[in-house]
């Protein structure tokens, strides 16, 4: 079975959009501010090692090294522009290591980090189990883990509008909240809490929306993607089914489901689930949605 992603397309389009992506993620950037907020878990304790997976432009490795001066703190992400971006967050005198390196497969050893901090990287990856082992494995028995990806309402608006206009996929369809905790469990985390946000984006027009879209590296990098420019008559049905969500304010919504997890490492030796194995799974109406516009 093919992979649904295309990581090629994943690693060009956030290369393209290093530059840009800063001005366009608040979205991003108000996610990455609560998961910070979850480092108080640690309460008292002074990480010797904290990476920052999918960092992007590295505000949050530079939050951590800025919070805990003595820990020596990686930022990795997948697109060497990204991290050029990130070195001007580094400074000179608190600098940060970067790594340019796939979260599938990261480079450092058994039982080597305290803290794993993971902001809105984990919705392009297929295989979340297979994932989390991979954090599993470098964490330290006891390490904490922070990530946060988009849930499945995540842009239904614009793959409902596309739909009406293209039997080929626009839009990445995420993994729900109870399939992300399940994840965790499966690959042996202990006590993982789930939380979720939804947030509305309101914009004038669909053009605006994928210009956004596009600035932050947010384009469509499934296998099944059209790969010709989407024609002008399939744009214009897609514009019109987007119009019948106009609000009456004049704007249109663009919905962002937001799944935010913390776990931690186990000890040494402790098992991870099969797939046959009776997983917990968290009963989605059981966790309340904060609404955000």
């Amino acid at each position: 079975m093919n992979a649904p992603f295309d990581h090629r397309q994943i690693r060009r389009a956030f290369s393209r959009s290093a530059s840009s992506y800063d001005a366009a993620a608040a979205l991003q950037h108000e996610v990455e501010k609560r998961l910070l907020e979850s480092l108080d878990y640690l309460g008292e304790r002074t990480p010797q090692v904290a990476l920052d997976v999918g960092s992007g432009p590295a505000h949050a490795a530079a939050a951590m090294r800025k919070r805990w001066p003595r820990a020596q703190v990686v930022a990795l992400d997948m697109a060497l522009p990204m991290l050029r971006e990130a070195k001007k967050h580094a400074g000179w005198w608190k600098p940060f290591a970067r790594v340019c390196a796939d979260a599938r497969a990261l480079p450092f050893a058994d039982g080597s980090v305290d803290v794993l901090f993971s902001n809105l990287c984990l919705q392009w990856v297929e295989d979340l189990p297979a994932v989390f082992a991979g954090f599993r494995r470098v964490l330290k028995p006891g390490g904490l883990l922070l990530c946060s990806t988009f849930g499945p309402e995540t842009l239904i608006e614009l793959r409902d509008a596309f739909a009406q206009a293209d039997a080929t996929p626009h839009v990445s369809r995420f993994p729900p909240i109870a399939q992300f905790g399940d994840a965790l469990l499966m690959s042996g985390f202990r006590d993982p809490v789930v939380d979720r946000d939804r947030f509305t984006l309101t914009y004038d027009d669909l053009p605006a929306l994928m210009r956004e879209l596009r600035a932050m590296g947010a384009t469509n990098a499934l296998q099944a993607r059209r790969h010709t420019l989407t024609g002008r008559s399939r744009f214009a049905a897609a514009t019109a089914a987007y119009e019948t969500f106009r609000r009456d304010d004049g704007k249109l919504p663009s919905t962002w489901e937001v799944i935010y997890a913390h776990a931690w490492a186990p000890p040494p030796g402790a098992p991870i689930r099969g797939q046959g194995e009776e997983v917990a799974s968290v009963p989605i109406s059981a966790i309340p949605i904060r609404r955000r516009e």
